[in-house]
């Protein structure tokens, strides 16, 4: 029987026992038509009124290959209970001799009130998330078996790497979330640590040697509690290719060298630990460390996203504008997979122009994509509560206008 993650957020003063919000959920569940991929966050005030005090939401993970409603008989459910931590990220500020502090890194407790629902809003080909997922949990479970990494290789180093605005960056938060999350048995809680690369790389290269040393003195504090799962993520990790290049070329003191070679070490040393994780991103993929590529056990290249996965992206906005109250809820597109898969027969008009809409928007990043709505409402609407056929008519142009604009900053490279 195929596994189901079902996750129930409570609400931070909830005091209900784990087995009875269980009994109550799965009850509410089996009488509700449920969705794959699914985030409800609102319970009648009259029909459950204990959900409705005491549950945030409930999440639903996504299961590949269903379309519709899912018959949770047909599932073992493995129920995961959490409270978000609603305190937001710290500064990890470190003293430079000559440019006073700088902030070296930001700290963020998980699973974070700031990336709830991050993951279910992220729309990739090919199961790129499941198996990341996948994949990391893998990674972990090696290391805390004490599975010999000189026999079978993991060193617990992901690299995500592709074009722009393809949520590279979020798919690391939203990936050291969902893990703090799933293995709740083994970790009490987890950490986000973001390291800023700019930061590290003071134009007094001297000084970075030092900074380097004290943000990893700190993250070495961290590792040493092993109920923590500890997340590091390398943001732009090409940066640190760019400070070793220079060096190499001779436009940069041998000190530069010191450093790029101090972040590599210090990197090897904190993931001997069994609760490390290294994220790493990178958007110039001729440029990243090649001490890099051989260090990440999985490198997934995010590319520019295709109908589907843009269909899915606008979808969510639309959703998200009905519960606003900005569109009207008379009537709503169709879900993606019912979309594609009736594609020529497809009758619902709103759904065939949200499709045109989003051939239309291809060679667009998901960045981009999520701007579209708002461009839409701010340009090309005089109300502020619209219909659906309104608003997609001012989609499309929309999607029209940003891609004149990019054309126009292309032209001028």
């Amino acid at each position: 029987m195929e596994t189901l993650n079902v996750e129930i957020i409570l609400n931070t003063h909830s005091h209900i026992s784990k087995q009875s919000i269980i009994s109550l959920t799965q009850h509410y569940l089996q009488n509700t038509i449920i969705q794959s991929n699914s985030v409800t966050s609102y319970f009648d005030k009259d029909l459950h009124p204990i959900l409705h005090t005491d549950v945030k939401a409930i999440i639903i993970e996504e299961v590949s290959g269903y379309e519709g409603s899912i018959d949770l008989s047909l599932f073992h459910i493995k129920w995961h209970i959490y409270t978000l931590n609603i305190h937001g990220p710290i500064n990890q500020i470190e003293e430079a001799d000559e440019e006073g502090q700088l902030n070296v890194a930001t700290h963020l407790m998980l699973p974070s009130a700031y990336l709830y629902n991050l993951w279910e809003n992220l729309y990739y080909d090919n199961n790129i998330k499941e198996n990341l997922l996948k994949y990391a949990k893998t990674m972990m479970e090696f290391s805390d078996r004490g599975v010999d990494s000189n026999v079978i290789n993991c060193n617990r180093v992901i690299l995500l790497h592709g074009p722009p605005g393809t949520g590279k960056t979020s798919l690391c938060k939203a990936l050291a979330q969902k893990l703090s999350i799933r293995m709740q048995e083994r970790y009490d809680s987890g950490i986000l640590i973001e390291i800023n690369s700019h930061s590290l790389f003071s134009k007094w290269f001297s000084e970075s040697g030092k900074l380097v040393t004290m943000m990893f003195a700190k993250i070495s504090e961290i590792v040493e509690n092993p109920r923590l799962l500890v997340c590091v993520l390398i943001d732009e990790v090409e940066s640190l290719a760019h400070a070793r290049t220079q060096c190499i070329s001779g436009n940069e003191p041998s000190d530069s060298v010191r450093v790029v070679n101090a972040v590599l070490t210090q990197i090897d040393r904190i993931k001997r630990h069994s609760n490390v994780l290294i994220l790493t991103t990178s958007n110039m993929t001729e440029s990243i460390d090649l001490a890099f590529i051989d260090r990440a056990d999985i490198k997934q290249y995010l590319g520019l996203p295709i109908p589907t996965a843009i269909y899915k992206v606008y979808h969510s906005c639309l959703e998200e504008l009905i519960k606003a109250q900005i569109i009207s809820n008379e009537s709503m597109v169709a879900p993606a997979d019912t979309a594609f898969k009736n594609k020529e027969e497809c009758e619902n008009k709103h759904t065939k122009k949200l499709m045109e809409i989003c051939e239309r928007s291809v060679g667009l990043s998901g960045r981009s994509l999520r701007k579209v709505p708002f461009i839409a409402h701010a340009l090309f609407l005089n109300n502020s509560f619209v219909t659906l056929g309104e608003f997609l008519d001012a989609m499309l142009k929309a999607v029209e206008r940003e891609k004149k604009e990019r054309k126009y900053f292309e032209n001028i490279k």
